[in-house]
């Protein structure tokens, strides 16, 4: 479901494996996400380059996870959002909750 890219002292990026992130994976995404948060208490990045469909669940996963690392202190960002799904989280306005950028060398460098 999901794979760690990159681990290092600030952050942790992660790499979503599905093409369609729907109700089908949502709640191992959101699972195994916190675990992830829990256990290395960094700055989560999580690459969307794989994916190109999302639906209503999966993003109630992502804005339960959001929360959680909100908790911790830690934040959550958005990379390689494919442009329809980029508009589906402006659309619903969630480009104004999560950082959202266009790679991992932006979000870094912030």
């Amino acid at each position: 479901m999901i794979k760690i890219i990159k681990d290092t002292e600030n952050h942790l990026l992660i790499e979503i494996e599905v093409s369609e992130a729907n109700l089908n994976n949502s709640d191992l995404f959101k699972t195994q996400v916190i675990q992830l948060l829990d256990r290395h208490k960094k700055t989560l990045i999580i690459d969307f380059n794989k994916v190109e469909y999302i639906d209503s669940s999966f993003l109630g996963a992502l804005v339960a996870i959001l929360k959680h690392a909100m908790g911790m202190k830690l934040d959550v960002m958005l990379v390689g959002l494919r442009d329809d799904v980029h508009d589906l989280l402006k659309l619903i306005r969630l480009d104004k909750v999560f950082k959202i950028f266009g790679s991992y060398d932006e979000a870094i460098n912030v």
